[in-house]
């Protein structure tokens, strides 16, 4: 099997590229493949070159490695160049909606396993007149923040930096409404509206579940309009779009001394009247080295083994900075990077 493996090398936050040789040279030691033909993109419009103009005998699986921009030019490469080559991905973008939708493994060994079985699946594609997309087409609100957005920003906050934009823009577009029509068997709207969102997939703009109903083989899109309202009707709706889209945890494992110094708690003879009494303090007494080392770690571990997912995004805020900070000095190297995808610490706090 020859591979070509088209890599955009600063999709998202830079890290899942740097895996493309290790994946390389193992499926070559294990002879699953016998050549790989790499091209690495230097701007827009080289993964669609590079996915349209080969030769069928050149190439027996395609392997794009990116973001969702990246698939896209690669995918619009192949339906253009009439090829009917299998397409592997591997993301390394911001979002990578379409590749979680897929359940493509982050493992280097559950990835390579993947390549070698070639368990190839058909999946719609929609068409914007010469255009072809793969996961999402959408327009109206927020819809410009991933081309707002610095690629350095994304390298360093990865899907933060959507987020914090779109906060941002989000004030001066919430009434900025667009005309649309929509025509389809079952009925047609003409309204003016602040969003629509055409999906092949659950997964939209790093909201894992926006079209809980879409599947990527039934022969439909789905359509997700949000019509004009104001900022009372719109607030509610935009909560339900981010619960449908992401697990957020708050930790607070235990308290410090200075709680116990400065908490109230339950009085057992009077409990609507708590006291400043130390007789219930003792699970309060214990350091800053057990929250960082035995603590912290075992919330991380907690909340990957419910959530199923590979890694999580810490955000340490207060004692959350502090307490991280004293378990990268004392854990293992490996246990912390093992576990989270990126850490971003604000406002750390030591008390003495």
């Amino acid at each position: 099997m020859r591979i070509r493996a088209i890599i955009n090398p600063s999709a998202g936050r830079q890290v899942l590229q740097r895996n493309v040789d290790r994946i390389i040279y193992q499926l070559l030691d294990d002879q699953a493949i016998e050549m790989a033909d790499v091209i690495e993109t230097g701007g827009k419009g080289d993964a669609y070159t590079a996915a349209r103009y080969f030769q069928p005998w050149e190439a027996d699986l395609i392997l794009a490695v990116g973001g969702d921009g990246t698939i896209s030019e690669v995918v619009n490469g192949l339906i253009d160049g009439g090829h009917q080559t299998p397409l592997a991905i591997l993301p390394a973008g911001t979002v990578n909606d379409f590749a979680f939708a897929m359940g493509i493994p982050h493992d280097i060994d559950e990835y390579c396993d993947m390549i070698k079985q070639f368990r190839t699946v058909p999946v719609d594609v929609g068409r914007i007149g010469s255009n072809c997309f793969l996961n999402v087409c959408a327009g109206g609100m927020l819809t410009d923040v991933a081309y707002k957005v610095p690629s350095d920003a994304k390298t360093v906050l990865g899907q933060l930096a959507y987020i914090l934009s779109g906060a941002f823009d989000l004030p001066a577009q919430l009434f900025r409404s667009i005309p649309l029509s929509i025509h389809s068997d079952e009925q047609d709207i003409r309204e003016d509206v602040l969003l629509f969102i055409v999906a092949n997939t659950n997964s939209v703009g790093g909201f894992r579940n926006l079209a809980p109903l879409a599947e990527v083989d039934d022969g439909l899109l789905d359509v997700l309009v949000i019509y004009r309202q104001n900022l009372f009707e719109f607030l509610p709706l935009m909560l339900q779009l981010v619960n449908a889209g992401y697990d957020v945890w708050m930790g607070n494992n235990r308290a410090t001394r200075y709680s116990n110094d400065n908490t109230l708690y339950p009085n057992a003879d009077n409990p609507s009247h708590p006291s400043y009494s130390q007789e219930n303090a003792l699970k309060y007494d214990f350091s800053w080295f057990e929250m960082g080392v035995s603590d912290l770690p075992a919330m991380i571990d907690k909340v990957l083994e419910i959530t199923k997912q590979p890694k999580l995004t810490y955000i340490g805020y207060s004692q959350g900075t502090s307490q991280m900070f004293y378990g990268l000095t004392q854990k293992e190297d490996s246990y912390f990077a093992d576990r989270l995808n990126k850490a971003i610490f604000l406002a750390p706090c030591v008390f003495s």
